[in-house]
């Protein structure tokens, strides 16, 4: 009797060991390759700063990373194909304000409720630009604008560009402009010094050779604050103007993601984010440390952003 107890107790035993190894293999993180889904095509902003990011984190977490181009739909085939991902923090969205937006409109299966956040890696405010000279100042800028509407020129229809210009005008109680897409901010930011366009509705990276040439100047930026490389500009918010918006670009994971795992992330991320390799792209684009930030205040903007974007379209027509 004793040995049958015996060998059932090192039954019991081994069978608890290998329980043990079996949660512990099962929790292990990272154990394959992280994938970094994206919206964009290569070379664009997001997919710059996704590859950025990556460049320390894969050293920080001692794991290969590789991006995944999902483009299409406005995001809209980056996120549903997301969505198709294990929650084991091995995949990882880029989010950007246009994921706001196509959430907004219906056009992805996926809500902000389905994602946790992890950590912004930029916050690029729009800005309004003009060709020098044509405007006294930003009052004068907006002053023009209230009997008479402006050409507008946008890289997007039913985006943050012309969202913004649309939102600028309707809260500045202003004309509503005459808006004209360009395939891109090079084409665009050409064109405005060409005089084919009377304000361009751009990035500060978009601009940069042509704002130091002399030919464009940036005239409002769409933040509650100035930016610290355009200390002279004046905001929307000192205008008396409550439009606020900026291309923003983070990092999210799926909401179900175990919390320790999502922790790791967060934390390579920052330490990835925080080193001097992508703070020098980040003054390469015209931006500054700020850019970067944590879950809370990711998470915190991620809900007021949504917020904004589904108010702005609802407001503007494109959603009933």
């Amino acid at each position: 009797m004793n040995k049958l107890l015996t060998i059932a107790a090192a039954a019991a035993m081994t069978g608890g060991i290998a329980a043990a190894s079996s949660t512990a293999m099962a929790q292990e993180f990272p154990s394959k390759t992280i994938e970094v889904v994206t919206h964009a095509g290569a070379g664009g902003g997001t997919d710059m700063t996704t590859r950025m990011m990556m460049l320390r984190a894969r050293r920080v977490l001692d794991n290969d990373m590789v991006v995944v181009n999902k483009r299409g739909g406005g995001g809209a085939t980056a996120m549903d194909y997301y969505l198709t991902q294990e929650a084991d923090g091995h995949s990882i969205l880029t989010f950007t304000i246009g994921h706001s937006t196509t959430i907004a409109l219906g056009k992805t299966d996926m809500g902000l409720e389905d994602v946790r956040p992890i950590a912004r890696g930029t916050d690029d405010p729009q800005i309004l630009m003009v060709a020098c000279g044509n405007f006294d100042s930003a009052q004068d800028f907006v002053d023009v604008q209230k009997d008479e509407p402006l050409t507008y020129g946008t890289t997007h229809l039913g985006g943050i560009d012309d969202v913004s210009a649309f939102m600028f005008a309707r809260r500045g109680d202003l004309a509503t402009p005459n808006v004209v897409p360009f395939e891109g901010g090079g084409e665009l930011a050409t064109q405005l010094v060409a005089g084919a366009v009377d304000v361009a509705v751009l990035n500060l990276a978009e601009a940069t050779s042509q704002i130091d040439a002399g030919d464009i100047c940036p005239i409002v930026v769409m933040a509650p604050e100035r930016m610290s490389g355009l200390p002279d500009v004046a905001t929307a918010q000192e205008l008396g103007i409550d439009a606020n918006f900026s291309t923003v670009r983070g990092f999210v994971v799926h909401a179900d993601t175990p919390d320790d795992v999502a922790a790791e992330i967060e934390e390579g991320l920052l330490e990835a984010m925080n080193h001097g390799a992508y703070q020098a792209f980040l003054t390469s684009v015209g931006l500054d440390a700020t850019s970067v930030a944590g879950s809370d205040v990711w998470g915190n903007q991620l809900t007021s952003m949504q917020a904004d974007m589904d108010s702005a379209l609802r407001e503007l027509g494109f959603i009933n």
